[in-house]
C-alpha cells in the first residue's frame, strides 16, 4: 500500500511516498520511503497575493506521484498536505489569505486520483510530536518484531527530537520531570505504553526568519543609514536590499520603521564572529522565567536527558561544518569554534569551497552561531549531554520529519494497544520450517537406525 504526504513548509514544499507491504496489519519499521519530490519555487505562505498559483506549483510533484504509485493503487493511496510554520504566520498576518491559499491547494490536490484527506496547517506542537514519532518509529524504539514473528518491546529509550525549520524549531523529549507547564506536555499512547512527552515550538526562530530578525536589528542599530556593515556576513560580501523584503513578517513586523518599505539600503559582510554572536545572542530572552528554569523567552523546559536526533536545518548546518569546513563537531566548543573560522572566512574563500551553495552561503556564519546558542544556551546542552544528539537527515532510507509521524497517526497505523494477538505471515513461515526441520531430521535419525540395523545384520 501506499501513502502521499505534502511538506508544506516555510520555505518550500516537499512530496513524501510512503509504502508498506499491504498484507501486513499494523507492521511496525515496514513503513518506509518509496520516493520523495522537491516542489519547485518558494513555500506555498508566499502565494498570498496569488493563491492558484500555490496550487499549480505541486503539479509537477504530484504528477510525479501518478508515475510513482502503481494506477491500480491510487484510488486507495491516502494523500495529506500538512503546512507548517510558514502558514501559521500567514494565518496570524492575514488569515483571509491563508484560507484562499489551502482552498487553491485543495482543488488542485482534489483533481488528482488519489484519496484526498485534507490540508490543514498543524500547530508546533504537532510538528514537534510527529517529527519525535517519526524518529522513534524509524528506529524500532516502540516495538519491533523479533526473528519469530512476535512483537518485542525494546528496552531501549527513546530518543528526543530537534527541528529547525525554516520559520519554526521545535524540541521534544520524553521526560520524568514534572511539566510545570501543562501547554508543554503531551500523553501518547502508542503499542500499550504511555509515554509523557515535553514539546515546546519557537515561532519566528525557524532559519529564515531569525536572519530577517538579525537584519532588523542590525538596521535598527544603525539607523537605517545607506550602507549598514553585517558582522555575520562574510568580508567581499555586499547585497542591497529593500526594507519590505526585511519587514514582510510578523516575526519584524513590530520592528518596522516609519521610513518608506520601498527604501533600499546596501548590506556590507563584515566578517566578525564575535560581533556577530552578540548580535544573536539578543534575538533570545535569557532573563524571563516564572518557572524553576527555563529555555528562554519565559518557556519552561525540563533538564535535557538521553539521546537526542537533529534534523531538517540541524543537519545542514553540521554537514556544511564537517564537509565544506573540514571539522568535525563533538562538543559545543566544536560548534562554536567552527563557527567563528566560517566567519573569518572571506567570501571568494567560501565561494570556492562550496560553489553549489552559494545561495545560502554567505548566512553560514549566522546559521552556526545560532545553533550554537539555541543548543547550549538556550536548551542548555553541556558537554555531558551534547555529545548525545545526532546531526542525521535519514533513519534507513527514510527522511526524518514530522510527515511520516503524521500519516501514521491519521492512518491509525501505530494503535494504542500493543497488538499482541497479531501474527505475522514470517512467524507461520516460522513454524513450518521449524516442523519441516524436525520431520526431517527425525526421517534422517530412522534411516540412519534402519541402514546400521541391516548392515549389522549382514555381517551376522
Amino acid at each position: 500500500q501506499y501513502g502521499i504526504v505534502l511538506d508544506a513548509g516555510s520555505s518550500h514544499t516537499a512530496m513524501f511516498i510512503y509504502k508498506w507491504p499491504a498484507d501486513k496489519e499494523n507492521d511496525t519499521g515496514v513503513v518506509s520511503e518509496h520516493s520523495m519530490c522537491d516542489v519547485e519555487g518558494p513555500g506555498i505562505s508566499s502565494y498570498s497575493s496569488n493563491p492558484p498559483a500555490a496550487g499549480t506549483s505541486l503539479v509537477h510533484c504530484l504528477n510525479q506521484g501518478l508515475r510513482d504509485v502503481p494506477k491500480e493503487k491510487q484510488a486507495g493511496t491516502p494523500l495529506y498536505l500538512g503546512a507548517t510554520a510558514g502558514m501559521r504566520l500567514l494565518n496570524i498576518a492575514n488569515p483571509q489569505a491563508s484560507d484562499a491559499v489551502l482552498s487553491a491547494v485543495e482543488a488542485t490536490l482534489k483533481s488528482y486520483p488519489f484519496n484526498f484527506r485534507g490540508a490543514k496547517i498543524l500547530s508546533g506542537e504537532e510538528e514537534g510530536v510527529f517529527g519525535w514519532v517519526t524518529a522513534n518509529y524509524l528506529l524500532e524504539n516502540f516495538i519491533k518484531r523479533g526473528w519469530l514473528g512476535e512483537w518485542i518491546q525494546p528496552q531501549k529509550k527513546t530518543l528526543g527530537a530537534l527541528d529547525f525549520g525554516g520559520a519554526s524549531t521545535q524540541i521534544t523529549f520524553e521526560s520524568r520531570d514534572t511539566i510545570e507547564d501543562p501547554r508543554n506536555e503531551v500523553m501518547l499512547k502508542l503499542y500499550g505504553q504511555v509515554y509523557k512527552v515535553y514539546t515546546h515550538s519557537f515561532l519566528c526562530y525557524g532559519r529564515d526568519q531569525v536572519l530577517k530578525r538579525l537584519l532588523s536589528k542590525l538596521l535598527q542599530a544603525e539607523s537605517y543609514q545607506a550602507t549598514v556593515p553585517h558582522p555575520c556576513w562574510p568580508t567581499g560580501y555586499h547585497k542591497s536590499l529593500s526594507l519590505s523584503s526585511v519587514y514582510d513578517s510578523p516575526c519584524t513586523e513590530k520592528e518596522r520603521p516609519s521610513l518608506a518599505l520601498n527604501t533600499t539600503v546596501t548590506v556590507v559582510g563584515t566578517g566578525n564572529g564575535s560581533l556577530c554572536a552578540l548580535h544573536i545572542n539578543k534575538l533570545f530572552d535569557f532573563t524571563t522565567c516564572s518557572f524553576s528554569h527555563c529555555s528562554f523567552d519565559g518557556i519552561f523546559q525540563p533538564e535535557v536527558s538521553g539521546n537526542f536526533i537533529a534534523f531538517s536545518a540541524f543537519f545542514y548546518t553540521v554537514d556544511f561544518i564537517q564537509t565544506v569546513m573540514g571539522r568535525s563537531v563533538h562538543l559545543p566548543s566544536d560548534l562554536k569554534d567552527a563557527a567563528e573560522a566560517i566567519c573569518a572566512t572571506s567570501w571568494s574563500e567560501l565561494l570556492q569551497k562550496a560553489p553549489k551553495l552559494e545561495k545560502r552561503l554567505a548566512d553560514y556564519c549566522a546559521v552556526s552561531i545560532f545553533v550554537y546558542l539555541l543548543t547550549t544556551k538556550g536548551y542548555n546542552f553541556n558537554n555531558h549531554s551534547f555529545p548525545n544528539i545526532a546531526f542525521q537527515k535519514k533513519a534507513g532510507e527514510t527522511s526524518i520529519g514530522w510527515a511520516l509521524g503524521y500519516m501514521l497517526n491519521l492512518t491509525n497505523m501505530i494503535p494504542a494497544e500493543k497488538p499482541s494477538s497479531h501474527k505475522s505471515m514470517l512467524y507461520n513461515y516460522w513454524v513450518i520450517l521449524i516442523l519441516l526441520f524436525v520431520v526431517t531430521t527425525l526421517t534422517s535419525l530412522v534411516t540412519a537406525i534402519c541402514l546400521l540395523r541391516r548392515s549389522k545384520s549382514l555381517t551376522i
